[in-house]
Parts: C-alpha cells; sequence; structure tokens
C-alpha cells in the first residue's frame, strides 16, 4: 500500500506514523539533536528515532516536517481549567489587598459561580489553548461547589473529546461547610474508581485527590483526605505555602508549620503533590525530601498575586523533585520557562540564578515524574519505548543550536505559537496549525455564552455579600 501524506483536515488515531526530515531534539540525559532525522510511532508509542530516512510501513501515515523541530509534548504539572472564566473579570470594591482577599474576592466566588456546563467549558477553552501550545499532559486541580457532583466527568468529557491526557481531581475544602466538604471527597472517590475501574484508562485520563490547602480543611477532613488517597493509590493534590497565611494559620491553630502538619495527618508521602510552597523553611524542605513529594512551581501566577517567589533553587539542591506549572495561565510551556528564568534572577539579584539547564529539567525531567504518578508510561523525552507525544515547532534559529544550548534556545528563543503539530500517542491532534479533535469557534462562541452565565451568577455573589 502507498504512503499517504498527512492532510491539514485529516482525523485519524494512526498504527503508524512516521515524521521525516525533522531537526529531533531528544531531551534525554545527555541530549541529542538528530539533525534531518526521522521518528516513527507505533501503535502510540515511539518505535525508532534515526538519522536520515526510516523505511516506512505499509499504509504509514507520513508526515514531512520540512525541518521543524521535534521535541517531546510539554507536561502542565498544575493547573486550573477553570481559571479561564476570569479573564476579562475584576474584583468588585477596593482592590484586593492581599492574597487571602484575591482568593475571598475572586476565586472563591467565580468557583461558586460555576455549573456543570461551566466546568466543561472552562476546561474545553484551556484543551484548545494546550494543543495549540503543544502542552500534551495536564494536571488539573478543580472547584466548582454549587455543582460538584459529575463535575470531573464532564471536565473528563473534554479531555477524551480533545485527545490530550489529563489528571484530573476535586478540591476538598472546609470553606463552604461540611456538607460541601463531604460532597467533594465523594467525587474524588467516585471519579477515581471509576477511572480505575474501567476503560476510561485507555482514553487519557488518571484521577488524584484533591484538596484546597492546610488552611482550609479541619483535621477529620484532611486525615479523610489523605486516608482515602493512600486506600485508592492515587496522588494528594494540594496547594502549600502559596501566601505566608497559609504558615501563619498553621502555627496559630495547631502550632506547627504547613508541611508538619501534613505529615502529621499522613499526607505527605512520595504521591503528594504540592503545589507552590513558596513560604516553606528548610526544616519543611528536609520534609519534603525525605517524603520524596513532589513541588509545583507556577511563577507568572506567583508574580501575579504578588505572593513571592518560592526558593526553587534551594529546593532542587535539597533533592527535592521541582516540576513547572502555570496555576491556570496559558498553556505555552515556553512562555512559563522564560518567565522562571527571569523571576529567579531578578528575586536573587543575581543573573547566575537558576539558568536555562534547570528550567528544562524542570519540565521535562521533573515533570514527567509527576506526571508517571497519573501515566507511568510517560518519559519527557524522544525515545525508543517512550509514548508518542511530540510537537513540531517552526523554529528558525540563527545562531548555531546543538546538545549542550538547547536549554537556552528555549528560554531565549522558542515560544509556543511555533507549535505547528500537536501529537498525542501517535494521534495527531493539530496539522500546520490547524486543530483536528476540537473546533476553536464553536467552542469560544459556546464559552462566551456559558462564562456570562457564571459572571451573572459572580456579580449576584458578590452583591450579596456587600461588593459591588
Amino acid at each position: 500500500m502507498q504512503n499517504t501524506i498527512l492532510r491539514s483536515d485529516t482525523i485519524a488515531s494512526m498504527s503508524n506514523l512516521l515524521i521525516t526530515h525533522a531537526n529531533i531534539i531528544t531531551m534525554t540525559q545527555p541530549n541529542h539533536v538528530v539533525r534531518d532525522g526521522s521518528l516513527l510511532i507505533t501503535d502510540g508509542v515511539i518505535a525508532q528515532i534515526s538519522e536520515g530516512l526510516i523505511a516506512a510501513p505499509a499504509g504509514a501515515t507520513t508526515i514531512d516536517a520540512g525541518g521543524k523541530y521535534l521535541l517531546p509534548g510539554n507536561i502542565c504539572s498544575h493547573t486550573h481549567f477553570y481559571g479561564a472564566f476570569a479573564r476579562g473579570l475584576y474584583i468588585p470594591g477596593a482592590p484586593a489587598k492581599n492574597f487571602v482577599e484575591i482568593l475571598q474576592k475572586l476565586w472563591w466566588r467565580l468557583d461558586r459561580a460555576l455549573d456543570i456546563e461551566g466546568s466543561k467549558y472552562s476546561a474545553l477553552v484551556c484543551l484548545v489553548d494546550a494543543i495549540k501550545h503543544g502542552t500534551t499532559t495536564l494536571i488539573d486541580h478543580h472547584a466548582s461547589p454549587d455543582a460538584i457532583e459529575g463535575s470531573l466527568d464532564a471536565i473528563a468529557d473534554a479531555v477524551a473529546d480533545s485527545g490530550l491526557r489529563a489528571g484530573l481531581c476535586y478540591e476538598v475544602t472546609d470553606r463552604n461547610g461540611m456538607d460541601g466538604a463531604k460532597r467533594g471527597i465523594e467525587e474524588n472517590v467516585r471519579f477515581a474508581k471509576r477511572i480505575l475501574n474501567s476503560e476510561f484508562r485507555i482514553q487519557n485520563l488518571a484521577a488524584a485527590f484533591g484538596v484546597h490547602a492546610q488552611f482550609t480543611v479541619s483535621d477529620a477532613t484532611l486525615d479523610t483526605c489523605a486516608g482515602l488517597a493512600n486506600e485508592l493509590g492515587i496522588p494528594l493534590h494540594i496547594h502549600v505555602a502559596e501566601d505566608n497565611a497559609d504558615e501563619l494559620e498553621a502555627i496559630k491553630h495547631h502550632n506547627m508549620r504547613a508541611v508538619q502538619r501534613l505529615a502529621r495527618h499522613n499526607a505527605l508521602n512520595s504521591k503528594s503533590m504540592l503545589a507552590h510552597c513558596i513560604h516553606i523553611d528548610e526544616a519543611e524542605m528536609e520534609l519534603v525530601k525525605a517524603a520524596g513529594a513532589k513541588v509545583m512551581h507556577q511563577p507568572r501566577s506567583n508574580m501575579n498575586n504578588g505572593v513571592g517567589a518560592a526558593r526553587v533553587q534551594t529546593m532542587l539542591e535539597c533533592g527535592i523533585c521541582v516540576g513547572l506549572g502555570n496555576d491556570g495561565f496559558s498553556n505555552d510551556a515556553f512562555a512559563e520557562m522564560t518567565i522562571c528564568d527571569k523571576l529567579h534572577k531578578v528575586t536573587a539579584l543575581d543573573p547566575r540564578a537558576m539558568g536555562a539547564d534547570k528550567i528544562t529539567g524542570m519540565v521535562y525531567q521533573n515533570n514527567a515524574k509527576i506526571a508517571q504518578m497519573f501515566f507511568p508510561q510517560t518519559t519527557g523525552v524522544l525515545a525508543a519505548g517512550s509514548p508518542g507525544d511530540v510537537i513540531l515547532m517552526d523554529y528558525h534559529p540563527f545562531t548555531e543550536i546543538h546538545k549542550d544550548n538547547v536549554p537556552w534556545h528555549m528560554v531565549f528563543g522558542m515560544d509556543g505559537g511555533m507549535v505547528t503539530h500537536t501529537i498525542v500517542g501517535g494521534r495527531v491532534l493539530m496539522a500546520d496549525r490547524k486543530l483536528l479533535t476540537l473546533d476553536e469557534a464553536e467552542i469560544a462562541a459556546k464559552g462566551k455564552e456559558v462564562s456570562g452565565r457564571a459572571w451573572k451568577k459572580f456579580w449576584q455573589i458578590c452583591e450579596a455579600e456587600g461588593d459591588k
């Protein structure tokens, strides 16, 4: 059978996908740059990488990269799909003077304004953005207190439609009453059991157990969440010390720091995912390291909220696995990388701080370790046996690019707008910048309608709580 050339209107999950004439950046250790190479994906897994041409299997679909750069798909280790509906929405009344007020005036009202359709479409607009910018795996942390039951199913449907990979959880908190906490716990358990015991496991979906933060849950709730996550064998996904208020609350009410409280309640282990960790001290870092817990860093969000900069370099040197997320900002991992680089230099008043090689290590090696808690086959590299999650980038470097300076090209030269093809498990989700699984215009139009409904309820909540 003659080989076919992929057209932009082709939507298929092909048993053999061959990419030719690509400049392949493997992101392995050591890294390799394969000039004018080929990569073959068979049954969703990378079967072969070679300089020059690989003989195409019969019936293979072929993409001629034409000199584009071929990289592993990016992983986002912490995001909030529902945060998409905050775009253009302002905080009523006097500006929030600290992070707790931002939570109270914006996020804890917006999440209450979401219905099931709102949960789905806030996810869909983010998934469109992820495909366009080459992010192939996302770990989400969801909240919709007035529409809890079935919210994870709605997001899962969106993920299944997109073809991307995602790990999902529901945010348990006591701030909406103990009934709300109970319903959040039940949603995590119900969804996790559905994922663990069903065909959804082959549809790129996985589950975690979500908790908002230690300062919004009681000892009983924290015990229950940690116990169930351990029983189910799934990650516990929680915000930690994003603002110093989290630490101050733990000291005031529990006579210990935030990470110490997690450890006390069996919520700190190798499957614990700790978002932010900006204000943890050295003793807490040692606890995180000893437990093998993972930390997710979100520089753009931290800057936006004015909460400080995590001591990422110290944590890395301590031996903690620190990955890079976006906390609901755009799914352009290259934008997050370059901001991460600049934030730590200006915070340290030292141009030697961090460095592109450490940042790409967070994105490819460490994010892969975090994703492996959901999808064990994930590697974050291009190598035989790795999943066929790859992207093509229309990058034209005007200086030399080789295996040792790739990180600096990523931080200073590449951006998500250069992605032309996004492929997950050998399935092409975007070709020549045309989305093949999702209709962006239709989703944006429906998203505007659904977000309008959420905004209306948001303003009703603001008025009822004395803000206009």
